[in-house]
């Protein structure tokens, strides 16, 4: 194969919009098409002959799974873009063509694209069907908690990965095409929407107190009133942020409730 079409798997368009920049600038990558979804992935495959398919693994209504297990025949070669934690890496390491990271690096994302291209040459679409069922099979047994608990971030620093528990974030703010996640008196950068990464967190933990941030309700010190009624919140650590104007209303209805 000389030539491959590419098809670009993420809810999120920010990454759809990295990836596929990238891929304009390979060569050999002849077609490029994206979904949002599983569903937009299904209906494109029906008349899209992709080579290659860059999944992310969240998304809603259906992960990356349920699109490998319905992929049509020959299957294409799966590369996924994923912040997942150290077991499923490892078992993307062992089984998988290969795993990129979020944010992309662009010298990761080639050397990756290059295994899948090299791999699709290589290997019949019988042999690739079965390695994809048992990526499936080794991805859930890696990545199914034993317990329901609450989700962890995996965000990367200074070359390292680093893991960040929910209860040890004090506040997130939205930073450009970013988030600042705020924990244990550091702070990291992460590559998701701050509408997106809403959605992941425990509603009964978290509160969005303005449109570019939201914060742990026990981090929260204190409520303070201002000019025009106004409000704004203290945290334990002694940081003071401005609630906005439009989530004033639901801040007074969860934390400002007088006792009964």
């Amino acid at each position: 194969m000389t030539q491959a079409r590419v098809l670009v798997v993420d809810d999120e368009p920010l990454a759809r919009r990295r990836a596929t920049r990238l891929l304009r600038q390979i060569p050999w990558v002849v077609a490029v098409e994206e979904a949002a979804n599983i569903h937009q992935a299904l209906d494109l495959l029906a008349g899209f002959a992709a080579d290659i398919v860059l999944l992310d693994i969240q998304m809603p209504g259906g992960s990356g799974f349920d699109l490998i297990e319905r992929l049509p025949s020959p299957a294409p070669a799966i590369v996924f873009i994923t912040a997942f934690d150290d077991q499923a890496c490892r078992a993307f390491d062992a089984r998988a063509i290969d795993y990129v990271t979020k944010p992309i690096e662009p010298g990761r994302f080639h050397t990756a694209l290059d295994r899948a291209r090299t791999a699709t040459e290589q290997r019949a679409s019988s042999e690739r069907i079965a390695e994809l069922e048992e990526v499936v099979a080794t991805l859930r047994r890696a990545t199914v908690p034993t317990a329901p608990r609450a989700p962890e971030l995996w965000v990367k620093s200074r070359g390292d990965f680093v893991r960040i528990a929910p209860a040890t974030i004090t506040h997130i703010q939205a930073e450009r095409d970013y988030v600042r996640i705020h924990a244990e008196g550091q702070d990291y950068l992460y590559a998701e929407s701050l509408s997106a990464l809403e959605r992941n967190l425990p509603a009964d933990t978290f509160i969005r107190i303005h449109r570019s941030t939201i914060v742990r309700i026990d981090a929260i010190a204190r409520v303070k009133s201002g000019a025009f009624s106004s409000l704004g919140v203290v945290l334990r650590d002694g940081s003071e942020l401005r609630v906005g104007r439009t989530y004033t209303a639901g801040i007074r209805a969860r934390l400002m409730r007088p006792l009964t």
